[in-house]
């Protein structure tokens, strides 16, 4: 809970405390209410108010009605012992309630980026005109991707500058995720990033390389915020991508909306499959339409004009993100490395693997549901997924790296750690939960994409415990 949240909690009680239970002078009733409206002004103008302390807000004002009425009739108190003792077990309940959702679910701070730059966005939607939508069944419609461009930028200038919020997508994909209100997670746009929009780019480079990232299906590009702002404060320009209809819901060129929309229902684990294949290859697609967009934009007046080094794109992706990764990697050789965070194999690299260096990082807890007779079952894995899996790494002709992440689980990669410590940390502190897949994902590309000496990717670390070298799967060829 943040400072006010617990000073608004405490006088709250004290206050019907107070009124209810005490005969005091005007003077302590005056002063409870007025502290009352101070702490809580404060609150509302400065924290702002969120869903989860919507009891105490209850209580705080009910309290101050009680007072009120007590200052106007101070020598009229005879309520029944019985009810005010009711009243005040209650109210307590509904403070501790409130106040219990306020620790599961905190309005919580962004870890720092450890890089040397700033991080400026800017945010478009793209029509690729060529393409008619497939999950419409209007003709006319044309496949849509919105984008956000994380950029470098002068790190001091962006001190004082206005920071950018999580936007409302993110609580509307974990409410899709969890299969829990969206109401729940509204606080999140109180989140702050270390995000500035339109910033000015920085010109410590003559160009940056360039990553791509693709979120989990119902999700959304803004799930992995730490890792992307990680990348950014190295050096490179990380371009996230929303593709409507299977991520969470994503604003169109025309004005609308593009909502999931769930996998039909098919009797054969094979029927699901198919369908994965068609949809991966949609988000291929959009991938190779993304990084014709970034080409024309490198080349014309765009604000980045010969800022993206073209000649060093990586990409990365979370679970259905991940599967595009690695089918993005097999169809477009313009991608020079590819990590995929937990994803599955559908579509052409299942059967010829890929020619870029490429890391797979799986959580413990899969690694441990795919072993016979385990009793720990994680809904993310398929009939198909390991014989695909042992294909793709070894018909994979570059370096490929396999690592498992003790303590983790399928969406340990995303910043579901922090949204709700008490519940989804599971033994692990929020920091090091999302410092493990920033550092490792940010090893790789260092390394691939820059040239860098790696620091992570041939031995375990002492600084990283959880994460274990699968030997038959890392193999270094070139």
């Amino acid at each position: 809970m943040r400072i006010l949240e617990i000073l608004l909690t405490i006088i709250t009680l004290l206050s019907l405390i107070f009124s209810v239970w005490g005969h005091w002078k005007k003077t302590t009733y005056y002063w409870l209410l007025s502290t009352v409206l101070v702490i809580g002004g404060l609150h509302v103008f400065i924290d702002k108010v969120r869903i989860q302390m919507l009891g105490t807000y209850l209580i705080a004002f009910l309290s101050m009605g009680y007072i009120l009425y007590r200052l106007k009739h101070q020598n009229n108190h005879r309520q029944h012992a019985v009810l005010k003792g009711l009243f005040t077990f209650i109210s307590i309940l509904v403070i501790a309630i409130s106040t219990f959702m306020s620790i599961i679910l905190p309005v919580f701070t962004m870890p720092q980026p450890t890089g040397k730059y700033g991080i400026g966005e800017q945010s478009r939607i793209l029509v690729d005109s060529s393409r008619s939508e497939t999950f419409t069944k209007t003709s006319s419609d044309k496949r849509n991707v919105a984008v956000s461009v994380w950029y470098p930028t002068n790190k001091k200038a962006m001190t004082s500058k206005q920071k950018e919020s999580y936007p409302s997508s993110l609580g509307e994909a974990m409410s899709l995720v969890f299969n829990l209100p969206k109401q729940l997670f509204s606080h999140l746009s109180l989140v702050k990033t270390h995000v500035v929009k339109n910033a000015s780019i920085s010109n410590d480079k003559k160009n940056y390389p360039v990553v791509l990232f693709s979120p989990g299906i119902r999700s959304t590009r803004y799930q992995s915020m730490s890792t992307v702002e990680e990348l950014v404060s190295r050096g490179y320009i990380v371009v996230g991508m929303d593709h409507p209809y299977t991520s969470a819901k994503v604003k169109l060129s025309n004005g609308k909306s593009a909502y999931y929309q769930a996998d039909p229902k098919y009797n054969t684990s094979k029927g699901l499959y198919n369908y994965n294949v068609k949809s991966v290859a949609v988000r291929a697609k959009d991938v190779t339409f993304v990084i014709d967009k970034l080409s024309a934009w490198n080349q014309s007046n765009s604000g980045f004009t010969g800022k993206l080094n073209m000649n060093k794109i990586g990409m990365f992706g979370h679970s259905f993100g991940g599967a595009t990764t690695a089918e993005a990697l097999a169809q477009d050789n313009r991608i020079k490395a590819g990590v995929s965070l937990e994803g599955g194999f559908w579509g052409t690299v299942a059967t010829k693997g890929v020619l870029q260096p490429f890391m797979y990082i799986m959580s413990g807890n899969t690694a441990k549901s795919l072993k016979p007779h385990s009793s720990v079952k994680e809904q993310v894995t398929y009939k198909e997924f390991k014989p695909d899996l042992n294909s793709v790494m070894k018909k994979s002709t570059n370096d490929t790296y396999f690592l498992t992440v003790d303590k983790f689980y399928h969406q340990s990669f995303t910043e579901i750690s922090y949204i709700s410590p008490l519940l989804f940390a599971r033994g692990l502190t929020p920091y090091h939960t999302v410092d493990i897949t920033r550092t490792y994902v940010s090893d790789f590309f260092d390394h691939y994409l820059k040239g860098d000496k790696e620091k992570l990717l041939t031995k375990k670390s002492d600084k990283y415990p959880e994460v274990i070298f699968n030997k038959q799967y890392t193999n270094l060829k070139k």
